[in-house]
């Protein structure tokens, strides 16, 4: 048993701890784990317990005979009936790949932290049978899988099938940073261009994106008893943020609406001319128009960036931009900050009188 620090020992490549308990006699326990950082840490656990009086619990392995797979199971039935189910499922489905037969209480910080790295690393699939993969695995989407395996292990835990220190491991993970700052929006002329570009149908989808910077599932989603057109607003009731927001129908909605027809079959605003029946998705005919308009990386959702840089460098404060988006935290709309100069350096200027006294003169005039 070679010695690593106090307190702290290696049998073989696991680390244990030995500490002295409530009762004064020695105690020693295994970490489970490979790192020391892991052994550190259950060490300052238990003196922390012993200092308050506290009996450090010590589980029965015998008896959390739960595995990945079968809490996979568990989980996606409890998710079944939330609005992000699928999203959710694949996500539990790739870490059944890498986690699926292994027990929940086996499954350490190492063994975590070797996926996360394992991952970031790993080339995308293809989305065709045959076709070329488009890069690596992006940080954001490993954040998810992994925040999702802590909202399973939260369930595990309150459920019964895993102790409250394998809850503690799994929730040590430190999520990667991420790079959201993507922010390509068009200019007036490109807007102008890619309206005329788009197929009947879809037309009216992209000027309704553009003027009211709604996203792509909120639009095919909308249903006329969300159209207010007499008192001129519209109302987006599932909202990604679970909260529903007002919007007010400008001039160029206006006209919009008056060429949608409103089909007595169907209860959407957005229907295919050709089918009758509401969009699923509008990818393959919004990418067609942006070639035709000639333009260059540009996502569905860049539509929305257009709404919100349009409005900040046309004077809009960012907590109306903010309420228009349905952004839950001011935090998300500040990347478009940096836009408003212009509007800024107006902002500043209120703050003097021109050839006249400053804003300290202003304030405290002399006697």
């Amino acid at each position: 048993m070679a010695k690593s620090s106090p307190g702290i020992y290696r049998r073989g490549k696991t680390f244990w701890i030995t500490y002295m308990g409530v009762d004064g006699k020695q105690q020693w326990e295994s970490t489970r784990s490979k790192l020391k950082a892991d052994a550190d840490y259950l060490l300052a656990c238990r003196k922390k317990e012993v200092a308050e009086g506290i009996t450090p619990v010590t589980f029965n392995r015998k008896k959390y005979t739960t595995t990945f797979d079968q809490l996979a199971e568990k989980y996606l039935e409890y998710c079944k009936a939330q609005r992000d189910y699928k999203s959710k499922a694949g996500r539990v489905r790739r870490l059944q790949r890498t986690f699926g037969e292994m027990r929940l209480i086996d499954i350490t910080l190492e063994e975590l932290e070797r996926y996360q790295s394992a991952r970031c690393t790993e080339a995308k699939q293809p989305k065709k049978e045959g076709g070329v993969s488009s890069g690596a695995v992006s940080p954001a989407t490993v954040n998810r899988e992994l925040t999702a395996l802590k909202n399973m292990f939260t369930k595990a835990e309150q459920w019964g099938l895993i102790p409250d220190s394998t809850l503690k491991t799994v929730r040590k993970v430190r999520l990667t940073k991420e790079n959201n700052r993507r922010l390509r929006f068009l200019a007036v002329a490109e807007m102008t261009a890619l309206v005329d570009s788009c197929s009947r149908g879809l037309r009216e989808i992209v000027v309704f994106a553009l003027n009211t910077g709604c996203r792509r599932g909120e639009i095919l989603s909308l249903t006329w008893d969300h159209v207010d057109l007499k008192h001129g607003f519209i109302r987006i009731a599932d909202s990604k943020n679970g909260e529903s927001r007002d919007i007010p129908i400008n001039a160029a909605l206006a006209d919009m609406f008056k060429g949608v027809v409103r089909r007595i079959d169907s209860p959407y605003v957005f229907t295919n001319p050709d089918t009758g029946t509401r969009y699923q998705d509008v990818k393959r005919s919004f990418a067609t128009a942006c070639r035709r308009a000639a333009i260059m990386n540009f996502h569905f959702h860049d539509l929305r960036h257009t709404f919100a840089s349009h409005l900040v460098m046309n004077g809009v404060d960012l907590t109306t931009v903010s309420r228009l988006l349905g952004h839950k935290s001011l935090t998300m709309t500040l990347r478009y900050s940096h836009l408003a100069p212009d509007h800024l350096k107006k902002a500043v200027e209120r703050l003097t009188w021109k050839d006249g006294p400053t804003i300290e003169q202003q304030l405290f005039p002399a006697v």
